[in-house]
């Protein structure tokens, strides 16, 4: 569940103004909350966003709430659940604080006692479209009142985005005063150590390698912490994208920047951060790659709603597939519930504290880094180890060949993203221009795989006609989503070759 809502600082003499201009307005009994937040003595929850919290005085399915960060600002992810036992948190609520806490022992944090008065503001049905809450905050140190502070919360519910600017109107009118989102435990805590993935200040003006080569890794880190919970979630994002795909992507990412910013790094802490991320890019690939598949299989039976193949053999070829993603999703499931995923969690924000650089990290970023990102570009233009550079795609060359430019064209990507910081929007240019080829050549690899998938369907049922056929037609149009990869990449690659693109690497 998306929790919306803003926060506004004001004092003993703030009164509430008139919200009749925003809608209907309700007040209910004031009532006294009394909420315990958990977290780690190094306070590894909060630091990042993170909060977990027992409420007394709530509703009953609301005793345990974990609320996650999204990318916009005042906007979290709200999971609640009953009281599992006097003083045990739900599992699957621990469960996804995992990345935050990296097996650490969570206590209570901090305590609080609220009073609470709430306005609901709806339309003329009575519909509720917003929520304004008058907080008087309690910050306890046992049996005493440490200190107090009084703010108003206004949380969207079915109103659209504009009533909250309504509301924040009248209540800045009134003397509310607007600040940084800052939740209430986070307040009472007081002042906390910057979370350990945060984003860092700007580069300075002539920044080292190494000072670029710690920001990538940084940031394929966070996409990893970030879609951890979610993908313990098996949820679905708004985009239609998952987190599985996401936490794949990071992880991807990160092997290929430790790959080609090795020079940059100590090789043997390289090669053993490289082999914990290839495990866990299995784990996510087997639950990635039947996701995929199945995404694939609707769309290509829906590609000529004029002929379309028959839905019961369809339904039949997904039924197979997600019987082996709930295997796949399982053993994904048992790796990001396993020890070993911990110790590479606290790996990772090594990396990004205490990264091992080299000698060659003190260089200055402009005078190594475009000779660094030359090496996956040239691999990626001119080939090599038996495999075609991007220009030598034929239509005749198998699939895998394609396949290994489609990778080369992900490193080459990935570098030049990497380094964009210090050489500027040229470097931008060609991780753009590289990112729409990658784009056809991903679909040909996509089209490839889901071919051979549906006729291996057919194989596993010797005996039925309707499926045979039905599998033959899929296969078909996969083909000929391949042909059309093919005849589409010449073109697309000759728009990365822009000498706009590729002049600051020669």
């Amino acid at each position: 569940m998306l929790e919306e809502e803003r926060k506004y600082q004001v004092d003993d003499a703030f009164r509430m103004p008139d919200l009749g201009a925003a809608g209907r307005v309700s007040a209910r009994k004031p009532v006294t909350l009394r909420a315990t937040y958990y977290d780690t003595t190094e306070r590894l929850l909060a630091r990042h966003g993170v909060s977990l919290r027992h409420r007394k005085n709530d509703a009953p399915a609301k005793v345990w709430t974990v609320k996650l960060p999204s990318s916009t600002v005042g906007v979290r992810h709200e999971h609640s659940r009953p009281a599992a036992g006097a003083g045990v948190v739900p599992p699957d609520l621990l469960d996804l604080v995992t990345a935050y806490r990296r097996g650490r022992t969570l206590g209570p944090a901090a305590v609080l006692r609220t009073v609470r008065t709430v306005y609901e503001v709806a339309d003329r049905d009575g519909a509720v479209l917003a929520e304004v809450a008058d907080d008087v905050v309690s910050v306890l140190d046992g049996r005493k009142v440490a200190h107090r502070f009084r703010e108003i919360e206004v949380e969207r519910v079915d109103g659209e985005p504009k009533l909250l600017d309504k509301i924040e109107r009248l209540l800045l009118r009134a003397g509310a005063e607007a600040g940084d989102f800052v939740p209430k435990h986070v307040r009472a805590m007081g002042q906390l150590e910057a979370p350990v993935l945060a984003v860092p200040a700007p580069l300075r003006r002539r920044p080292r390698a190494g000072d670029v080569v710690t920001e990538a890794i940084r940031r394929d880190v966070a996409r990893i912490f970030k879609h951890d919970p979610f993908a313990r979630l098996r949820a679905i994002m708004p985009n239609g994208d998952t987190p599985v795909h996401q936490m794949r992507v990071g992880t991807r990412r990160l092997r290929s920047d430790l790959q080609t910013f090795q020079a940059l790094l100590d090789p043997a802490w390289t090669a053993r951060l490289r082999a914990e991320l290839a495990w866990l890019a299995a784990a996510l690939g087997g639950a990635r790659d039947v996701e995929v598949l199945r995404a694939r299989l609707h769309r290509t039976a829906a590609a000529d709603p004029l002929v379309p193949p028959d839905p019961e053999a369809v339904e039949r070829i997904d039924a197979a597939l997600a019987a082996r993603q709930e295997p796949a999703l399982a053993a994904l499931d048992a790796a990001l519930h396993s020890r070993r995923y911990v110790k590479l969690l606290d790996a990772l924000v090594e990396a990004v504290q205490t990264p091992r650089l080299s000698a060659l990290a003190r260089e200055r970023a402009d005078e190594v880094l475009p000779g660094i990102v030359r090496k996956p570009w040239l691999r990626l233009v001119s080939g090599g180890g038996g495999a075609p550079g991007a220009g030598e795609l034929t239509p005749d060359l198998p699939d895998d060949e394609w396949h290994e430019v489609r990778k080369r064209a992900k490193r080459a990507r990935y570098a030049a993203d990497a380094v964009s910081a210090v050489v500027g929007p040229d470097a931008l240019l060609l991780a753009k221009a590289i990112a729409r080829a990658q784009g056809v050549l991903g679909e040909h690899q996509d089209a490839a795989i889901a071919a051979d998938a549906w006729l291996d369907a057919a194989a596993d049922a010797p005996g039925d006609h309707t499926l045979a056929v039905t599998a033959g037609r899929l296969f078909e149009r996969e083909r000929a989503s391949v042909t059309r990869a093919r005849a589409k990449f010449p073109a697309v690659w000759e728009l990365v070759l822009e000498d706009k693109n590729i002049a600051w690497l020669k």
